[in-house]
């Protein structure tokens, strides 16, 4: 059974200790070979930090970590270089002096290398004369590798005082990356988003942004060639423990984890965090998701009373996918980069893509961490009322799942007060979305339509809600535009259902089910 490298991140450590890797050699090749600047936006847990491990240990000439791998017939040049990594990845930024501390501590490591004459300049200042000093002392220029150079902008997203020091403090910080391009080999930074115009990356236009770039788009992550060349075992083992056949685990493997798509017309890309915790543990899980939670992207949907029901059908442009202001007022571009949302569909002739989650472990876990911001239910409890909603309507109790519903609805969060609809449609988007994974769910909102059908093994649920309308209106539409209809020869059970919301008391007023 092989070394499954879950957590570990330095490739030194992977290949002397014997754990597996998967060979992205050939394309650090590519990279190191004809250019010098470079970005990478992925989310985390996909293998950002072990790609630029890769690169350090390469530049330090490590050769024989690199037996056996492309990169070792490709390369001829194994000159060590001085090499500057920066990992901002290792604390929290909650005020503007966690940063320079952070900052501090990386440029005081390099000045007990190069001299530390300089030690009383501004932090730009004195990363200015390291680069300097390390390229003119060692006679080799500088390779710079920065990881989550974005993570203090992101721990700041709500803090506007926060935001903007970090932006001062970073925007001269990475400057030096273009004002001292003699001195420098390569260089590049990694992190989950792109934060762009006004912000960090306004001067810096020396990088080249490779997050959308075909030639690259499994520099990071698993694809299935890869999934099924290397892990034929570990597919049979995680069957068996199952249950299931080869071909039944790879769809669920599929199902679960792939799907990351981060340009057009590229294959899909599974999740190497959980696709290794689920061969280590053979059991299907919600292992990337677990690993952090990701609050701000709440800040943002709330800050902008945004309508989760277009997050999950958004159409948008590459412009916007690639570039995050300062002071963002549109949260997709944000959620996509983060990992939450993916390419779903490509329009050329008017160059806009359509997003959707990538996977089920995506899909679901994001909705459900959205309950307790929306609902009075509380974390941890979301699962439980969930399955209490479907046990009920498998079971055709559907008052028992209308009260419940309007349960949902109970003590409506200030902030939410000022669009009562949008919360409206948020609360349903979420209780409907996750009764998806267990149910046949079909949510509708334009006009003429349905607003939704909900399907089980005995019923059909043909459901039309009215904001500030009432339960004999909507059962009215349902019988006025035959909605239910095409349901008639289907064999189960139709179960109509109005349902009245009222604006003035913030919550389901009365339904009528037929």
């Amino acid at each position: 059974m092989k070394k499954l490298p879950i957590g570990i991140q330095n490739f030194e450590k992977i290949r002397l200790d014997g754990y597996f890797y998967i060979d992205k050699t050939e394309e650090i090749f590519n990279l190191i070979s004809t250019g010098s600047y470079y970005f990478l936006s992925r989310p985390r847990r996909f293998g950002k930090s072990l790609l630029l491990s890769t690169i350090k240990a390469f530049f330090e000439g490590k050769r024989e970590l690199f037996k056996g791998l492309a990169i070792d017939r490709l390369a001829e040049d194994w000159t060590p270089r001085p090499i500057l990594y920066l990992d901002l990845n290792s604390r929290m930024y909650s005020e503007p002096e966690s940063l320079k501390q952070e900052l501090n501590k990386h440029l005081e490591a390099w000045e007990k290398i190069y001299g530390d004459e300089y030690k009383d300049r501004a932090i730009e200042e004195r990363f200015y004369h390291i680069v300097a000093k390390a390229c003119q002392q060692t006679g080799h220029r500088v390779v710079i590798l920065v990881d989550e150079y974005d993570k203090p902008m992101l721990q700041a997203i709500g803090n506007e005082r926060l935001k903007e020091a970090y932006r001062n403090t970073l925007k001269a910080f990475y400057s030096v990356l273009k004002t001292q391009d003699e001195f420098i080999k390569f260089a590049m930074l990694t992190g989950v988003t792109k934060f762009g115009k006004v912000s960090v990356f306004s001067d810096l236009n020396n990088l080249m942004d490779i997050s959308m770039d075909a030639r690259y788009y499994d520099i990071c992550g698993v694809s299935e060639g890869e999934l099924y060349a290397n892990f034929a075992e570990d597919i049979a083992g995680l069957a068996k423990a199952q249950g299931m056949t080869d071909e039944e685990c790879r769809a669920e493997l599929a199902r679960m984890y792939d799907g990351y798509h981060f340009k057009e017309n590229t294959p899909g890309m599974y999740n190497p965090f959980s696709l290794l915790n689920t061969f280590a543990k053979r059991e299907f899980g919600s292992y990337w998701f677990e690993t952090g939670t990701p609050s701000y992207l709440v800040k943002l949907l709330k800050a902008h009373n945004y309508d989760l029901n277009e997050m999950a059908n958004q159409v948008t442009t590459a412009d916007a996918l690639n570039c995050i202001d300062a002071a963002p007022t549109n949260p997709i571009p944000v959620i996509y980069q983060s990992g939450y949302l993916t390419i779903k569909g490509y329009d050329r002739e008017f160059g806009t893509y359509t997003l959707g989650f990538p996977n089920e472990e995506v899909g679901k876990g994001f909705v459900n961490y959205l309950v307790p911001f929306y609902t009075p239910v509380k974390e941890g409890k979301s699962m439980f009322e969930i399955g209490n909603f479907v046990r009920e309507v498998r079971s055709g109790d559907a008052d028992a799942f209308f009260k419940r519903l309007k349960g949902f609805f109970a003590d409506i969060p200030y902030e939410m007060q000022r669009d009562i609809e949008v919360h409206y449609q948020n609360v349903l988007f979420i209780v409907f979305k996750l009764m998806g994974f267990y149910t046949e769910v079909e949510y509708r909102t334009a006009a003429g339509r349905v607003d939704l059908v909900l399907k089980t093994d005995s019923y059909i649920y043909v459901m039309e809600f009215k904001l500030n309308g009432t339960a004999e209106q909507a059962i009215e539409q349902i019988e006025s535009k035959g909605y239910a209809e095409p349901f008639a020869a289907d064999g189960r059970k139709v179960v109509k259902a109005g349902v009245g919301f009222s604006k003035a008391q913030k919550t389901i007023e009365k339904w009528i089910v037929e």
